[in-house]
């Protein structure tokens, strides 16, 4: 497929102040891009931006909140006059067997990496039916296949996917583009979060190759980015994820008979795990919410 010349569009990038997102953005800064960075951290966005090749702006906004992202969309337009491209990437996760999980946090996955999706998709939609713009929405190998310990992540990846490729049958016929990123296990403060639980940690490690294995963040953003120079449909942030695609109607069936046999050999050692959100993110959310309590 040919490459678009993304040099002066406009991108808005949510959970732009760390990992994916903050890479994401430099990258197609690079590139010539105007950037919108989108996320709960005001003072990393704002470091981000300053980091950037390319004019940006940062907000801070929560992605479930239908009206500061209406007001976010109001603003980026103000501001840059267009968007042409939205990457829908910020996302929390949570580990640990569903019977002990916290509720809030369960739910709180669900709420940030899929209603958080779609009304990203809400608040900047109008905007791409004008540029005939791109969407990418990042998903993750949890769409794919389903996995014990990660119940919520799960859920929320296998619905952006369903939501993305629905939306894509909606809107292709008006010149928008809907694309879907999968990435297995990447370096991020997501997945070094959950590592530090010994459990989850050795749990994946059991997985099969090359599935066992945390990738570099670099490589798997470089093939984000060609994804949105070519407008994909499906982006693969490592190159064996596309292969899954052949073979996801037997993996439930083998996750199934896999996963119980793992889970008898740490049955011993699940109680007392924690069962908050992971990571530098998950605790920028929850402090964030704290503060909206007071």
């Amino acid at each position: 497929m040919s490459r678009v010349n993304l040099e002066g569009r406009v991108a808005v990038v949510t959970g732009a102040a760390r990992g994916v997102g903050e890479l994401l953005a430099r990258k197609l800064s690079a590139r010539g891009v105007k950037i919108a960075l989108v996320g709960l951290e005001p003072d990393a966005l704002k470091e981000v931006s300053g980091r950037l090749h390319s004019d940006s702006d940062h907000w801070h906004a929560d992605v479930t909140d239908h009206e500061a992202m209406a007001r976010v969309a109001q603003e980026v337009e103000e501001r840059f006059g267009r968007v042409d491209i939205v990457v829908a990437n910020a996302g929390v996760a949570t580990g640990g067997p569903f019977a002990d999980s916290d509720p809030v946090s369960w739910r709180r996955v669900i709420e940030v990496n899929l209603v958080g999706s779609a009304v990203t998709g809400r608040a900047f939609l109008p905007m791409l039916l004008e540029s005939r713009g791109y969407l990418l929405q990042i998903a993750s190998l949890a769409a794919i296949t389903p996995a014990p310990m990660m119940t919520a992540y799960c859920a929320s990846k296998s619905g952006v996917e369903a939501y993305a490729h629905s939306l894509r049958a909606e809107v292709g016929h008006r010149g928008v583009k809907v694309g879907v990123g999968y990435l297995s296990w990447t370096d991020t403060d997501m997945v070094r979060g959950a590592d530090q639980d010994d459990v989850m940690r050795e749990l994946r490690q059991r997985l099969p190759w090359p599935s066992n294995k945390t990738y570099p963040l670099g490589p798997a953003v470089d093939r984000l980015v060609a994804g949105i120079e070519r407008r994909s449909s499906h982006v693969y942030g490592q190159w064996w994820l596309r292969g899954m695609q052949g073979v996801r109607g037997y993996l439930p069936g083998v996750i199934g008979t896999v996963g119980q046999r793992e889970m008898r050999r740490f049955a011993d050692r699940l109680t007392g795990m924690r069962t908050g959100l992971v990571g530098a993110g998950g605790a920028a959310d929850e402090q964030q919410r704290a503060t909206l309590r007071k």
